[in-house]
């Protein structure tokens, strides 16, 4: 790494900025926004010598004969130096700044670029709200507190970390900082004893660029994270460094924690004060049992936050450029499994009922389940399977519902997988072909 990043205290302090254009105009503004003592000298008016005495130095003269001037007089003197687009003759970088005072976050990209680092300024900005400033300063005043009583610095990390995932933050956001500072005060005050709180989170169908930000947020603070079997590890890898993870999740025909050891460790997490998130593929209320895991965790007088996530249901359709209702096609919707008792019946009922059906969870008995299918709607009605949807090797197989299942057997079609039946499959090859949908077979 060639630069070793440090922020300046340039109270009061002489700089010197060269030139006369926008360039020269926006860099002695951002001196002065420091406090800076700035004197800006005109590309005519410099001469060697009208450095001496100077901290810090910006030419944005954009005249290379004065870069280089410049450049020696400022190593000679050992003063620092940047000259504008000219990364070898800078003895420092101006990065590009986030400001929630107190906090900066500076982007550097070591020359490379500043669109880039101008672009990830404006992303940043978006990330951090503006309760991101009195929030610093209110933590700091906790920070202030919890030193002056003498608590250890792991006692005051796990206090900031509670903190952190609290309501402080949505408090500023809304305009109530005395509630959000009553909140931390009594986050610090309770110490170990205060509770904890579980998120029940949806992980969405695979590809981890569709969990809502609110769920990023969440892995990335959790002590814990108790997550289903088909959790992409891309999704995983989202967690904070120090979160514990648990697979928790059901797999056919092995030996699976039952759901009322998930719920109970649930429970007890979140009562020994750790912030727990339970990651359920697709959303939590979707086939994912997380009403039963709210009901309980409700009961046991546990915080909880539910946190909705893309149903595969949905988006697997939409990832293999499926509609599952189209205009003139399809204007109802049935969204059912495949598992369960009395699955079969049910399976009927819907598909009588719906103009889409789709059924999640199918892959092991599609066969069955495309002859009930079929028994109900006719064998010539138009079925899509899609497997892996949103994610890198998603595949989907077409056709007829007397044949899905041996199209998708001959493709060798994995988990998870989910079942679309209806016109709107028929309709989709003329819609635009969606890149991460690989198509075999077909309904000829």
């Amino acid at each position: 790494m060639r630069y070793y990043p440090v922020f300046l205290d340039l109270v009061g302090q002489p700089c010197i900025v060269l030139g006369d254009g926008k360039f020269a105009l926006e860099k002695a503004a951002a001196l002065r926004e420091a406090e800076a003592n700035v004197r800006v000298i005109s590309s005519r008016d410099y001469r060697p010598g009208a450095l001496a005495g100077a901290r810090l130095v910006v030419d944005a003269s954009e005249d290379p004969e004065i870069n280089r001037l410049s450049w020696e007089e400022a190593e000679a003197a050992g003063i620092l130096i940047n000259v504008v687009d000219r990364p070898a003759q800078c003895r420092f970088i101006a990065p590009a700044i986030v400001r929630r005072d107190p906090l900066l976050v500076a982007i550097s990209t070591s020359g490379e670029s500043p669109y880039l680092a101008s672009a990830l300024r404006v992303r940043i900005e978006r990330w951090l709200g503006r309760e991101w400033g009195p929030f610093v300063s209110l933590v700091g005043n906790v920070r202030r507190q919890l030193r002056a009583r003498g608590v250890p610095i792991p006692d005051q990390t796990r206090i900031y970390r509670r903190i952190v995932n609290s309501d402080v933050r949505n408090l500023i956001r809304r305009g109530r900082p005395d509630d959000a500072a009553h909140l931390a005060v009594a986050i610090a005050q309770a110490g170990d004893y205060a509770a904890g709180r579980v998120a029940l989170v949806g992980a969405g169908p695979g590809d981890p660029d569709l969990l809502t930000f609110k769920a990023r947020e969440l892995l990335a603070d959790a002590d814990y994270v108790l997550h289903d079997a088909l959790i992409a590890p891309e999704t995983l890898a989202l967690c904070g460094p120090d979160a514990r993870l648990e697979d928790v999740g059901k797999r056919a025909g092995l030996d699976s924690p039952r759901q009322e050891a998930i719920t109970a460790r649930l429970i007890e997490l979140a009562q020994a004060g750790s912030s727990v998130v339970r990651l359920k593929g697709g959303d939590p209320f979707v086939f994912g049992r997380g009403g039963e895991e709210l009901a309980g965790l409700v009961r046991a007088g546990v915080e909880v936050v539910v946190v909705p996530g893309v149903t595969s249901a949905l988006a697997a359709p939409a990832a293999a450029g499926i509609p599952v209702t189209l205009r003139g096609v399809a204007s109802s919707l049935a969204i059912t499994t495949a598992q369960g008792g009395g699955s079969f019946d049910r399976l009927r009922d819907l598909a009588l009922a719906a103009d889409t059906l789709v059924v999640l969870m199918p892959r092991t008995n599609l066969a069955e389940v495309a002859a009930v299918l079929a028994e109900a709607v006719g064998g010539s009605r138009p079925a899509a399977v899609i497997s892996n949807a949103t994610l890198p090797n998603q595949r989907t197989v077409t056709g007829t519902l007397d044949r899905i299942a041996r199209l998708a057997d001959q493709a060798a079609i994995e988990t998870p997988a989910t079942l679309v039946v209806g016109d709107v499959v028929a309709a989709a090859p003329a819609l635009a072909v969606l890149p991460n949908s690989s198509v075999d077979g077909g309904l000829g």
